[in-house]
């Protein structure tokens, strides 16, 4: 692909405190998944999610006044006080260290932790994950252990009380999209009941609030699904799977001919895309597949990506469900053992 792939930086003296923040708190939330398996890893992002948020916190600016080239296409329009406060919680959660949480508790209500009463959660706006995450801090919880001293401590009142406004807002979230909140701040659905915030990419709302909502209960219970008949876009607006695949045609196709020839195709795409989720239906549950309508068809990895988290839910409730099931036949085959007479070498 001929196409610029110009690579851009943050430093001291052109601050981007969203991406140091948000690329912090993802390095701690990984470093979960791979303590067991690859503690050398895990203790690496650890360190490297710590040192990324010292250094956006001490240099705060927002990143899109850095590099203006993004303006035009991700604009940061909540600002970085919203990922700081993501990096700080899932810092106090991959550490104990509760350093990171006075920092989320402290700056609460003037980065807007509590103050903001949000309805949607996406790439730029992190209000709604920050308000879910701290709502699961809990008094006496396991995620105020110290490593480095090894001592419990409980949280302190002024914990306590911000922690409460905290999980109000995460209700507040809860409440809109499922329709069940008293201030009229219900999130709109289409007539087949799906949660729309606006059209240009709808479902990376959809999928974010599916991740929070799964995060949010304690328990998942069946809920009613959709109906209709399943049918997957043809013509998803995404150039690799709209040109032709290379083993298939060895030929060099250079930017402009790849959108000469290849983008205005009234033809499905030769190549599929496995997972991807496209913006989706509109407002009226309609949708138009062509590669021209991007605001429908364009495929973003920040729709996959909190569906992932639901299906990784998914999979551990299974793996539960399968243990408790195996620990059940188990104890009924050691009962069914006790049950059986005796034989006896007495004659």
């Amino acid at each position: 692909m001929t196409t610029s792939r110009q690579a851009y930086k943050i430093d001291a003296e052109h601050p981007g405190s969203e991406v140091a923040a948000e690329t912090a708190a993802a390095m701690a939330a990984a470093s979960l998944v791979f303590r067991s398996s690859d503690p050398y890893y895990s203790l690496l992002l650890l360190q490297h999610a710590e040192q990324l948020f010292e250094f956006g916190d001490k240099y705060r600016g927002k990143y899109d006044g850095s590099v203006r080239v993004v303006k035009s296409y991700y604009p940061s329009v909540s600002g970085y006080y919203d990922e700081l406060l993501w990096a700080a919680l899932w810092l106090h959660r991959a550490t104990g260290d509760v350093k990171y949480l006075d920092y989320a508790v402290d700056n609460a209500e003037a980065f807007g932790g509590t103050t903001w009463a949000v309805s949607e959660f996406s790439w730029d706006i992190k209000y709604a994950g920050v308000q879910v995450l701290a709502s699961k801090v809990r008094p006496q919880s396991p995620l105020l252990l110290l490593p480095a001293a090894g001592e419990k401590r409980c949280t302190e009142e002024r914990h306590r009380k911000i922690l409460e406004v905290y999980n109000s807002k995460a209700e507040h979230y809860v409440c809109s999209c499922l329709n069940k909140s008293d201030g009229g701040a219900n999130v709109r659905r289409t007539p087949g009941g799906l949660l729309f915030v606006r059209q240009w990419n709808n479902l990376q709302y959809v999928a974010g609030a599916t991740f929070l909502l799964t995060a949010f209960s304690d328990y998942l219970s069946g809920g009613g699904g959709g109906g209709g008949v399943l049918r997957l876009p043809g013509r998803v607006h995404h150039r690799a799977a709209s040109t032709v695949a290379y083993k298939e045609d060895k030929a060099f196709i250079g930017c402009a001919q790849g959108f000469d020839v290849w983008f205005g195709r009234q033809k499905d795409n030769p190549n599929a895309l496995v997972g991807a989720i496209v913006g989706g239906p509109d407002a009226k549950d309609e949708f138009r597949d062509r590669r021209s309508n991007y605001m429908q068809t364009e495929a973003c990895t920040y729709n996959t990506a909190p569906v992932v988290g639901v299906f990784a839910k998914f999979r551990q409730l299974q793996q539960k469900q399968e243990k408790q099931q195996q620990q059940k036949q188990q104890k009924q085959q050691h009962l069914l053992q006790g049950l059986q007479p005796q034989t006896s070498s007495y004659k």
